[in-house]
């Protein structure tokens, strides 16, 4: 197998045991009707024995009742059923300690959010953002929580389904993946450069570049996965790795937090601690005369 682009059905039969996935085989799913979001994968599997929540893309359907949501758009039902796969997990294990709480995994192949002015008048953001909300809520509850990108992870469709885990691990360019927040003709528009000037940045500036590797730089991608093969035992390496992080430091070694600390150590995100230490001051300066008020 040369990648996994649109392939998330086949990703998880790659990761978990054989056999033990079971799609909507979570407790009380109860989704308003049998073919509701399509394009969103949950379910229950083993991986190395142990029962996790796996939430998937499938690129290979479309949603009749949202014509812009196919190839792995995560649309307005998607978003939900994907929240509600979360919210089942927490409420299962609500009475388990931190290290029993079941991981959840999510396989990440996505060009981005569904675009249609239906999704827009209805709340495309309030889907995406209740999915966001869940999984920082189960991070935060203590399930291990890992993203493998198998394709492309872009835009508002990446920020609520994979930059919530806590670990994200992703497969390298050479099997066509892509990390990045817009296309360079978009970030031309709002920045006002030129695209020529921008790809000539993308080339190496990781702020700009589109590739996993370019994205770890940034601490965005916890490590770097060189074949497919190599992807099950990954996983299970790094939901190993999270329980230990939580149990000695909570929440925040992993998650966006960890993340922040990675990339300033890996040199591509210098600036990061030098703003929020600015930021902090700055409050520390005003706080007190808007507290006096209250």
């Amino acid at each position: 197998m040369e990648n996994l682009l649109g392939q998330g059905r086949a990703a998880i039969d790659l990761i978990a045991d054989d056999g033990s996935f079971e799609e909507n085989a979570l407790a009380d799913l109860n989704l308003p009707c049998e073919d509701y979001g399509p394009g969103a994968v949950v379910g229950s599997a083993r991986i190395n024995g142990e029962m996790c929540t796996v939430i998937a893309n499938d690129a290979m359907t479309f949603n009749p009742r949202f014509p812009v949501v196919y190839a792995g758009i995560i649309g307005l039902e998607e978003g939900y059923k994907m929240a509600l796969a979360v919210y089942r997990t927490l409420a299962m294990d609500k009475d388990k300690p931190a290290q029993e709480k079941r991981p959840l995994v999510l396989i990440v192949d996505t060009p981005g959010n569904g675009p249609g002015k239906l999704e827009e008048i209805i709340g495309m953001n309030k889907a995406t953002g209740a999915y966001q909300l869940a999984l920082a809520e189960a991070r935060h509850a203590g399930h291990p929580i890992i993203a493998m990108v198998i394709g492309r992870a872009i835009s508002g469709a990446f920020l609520c389904h994979g930059l919530q885990a806590d670990h994200i691990l992703s497969l390298t360019s050479r099997f066509g993946t892509m990390i990045h927040v817009m296309p360079l003709s978009s970030i031309a528009r709002i920045t006002r450069q030129d695209v020529e000037r921008l790809g000539e940045l993308s080339r190496t500036n990781p702020v700009f570049a589109a590739g996993p590797e370019f994205f770890w730089e940034l601490g965005g991608v916890e490590e770097l996965i060189h074949a497919i093969a190599e992807m099950r035992e990954a996983i299970v390496r790094h939901i190993a790795d999270v329980r230990e992080h939580k149990g000695e430091s909570g929440s925040t070694t992993t998650g966006p937090q960890g993340r922040g600390v990675s990339g300033n150590q890996r040199g591509g995100r210098k600036m990061r601690g030098v703003i929020l230490a600015q930021m902090c001051e700055e409050y520390q300066a005003v706080s007190a005369r808007y507290q006096a008020d209250w």
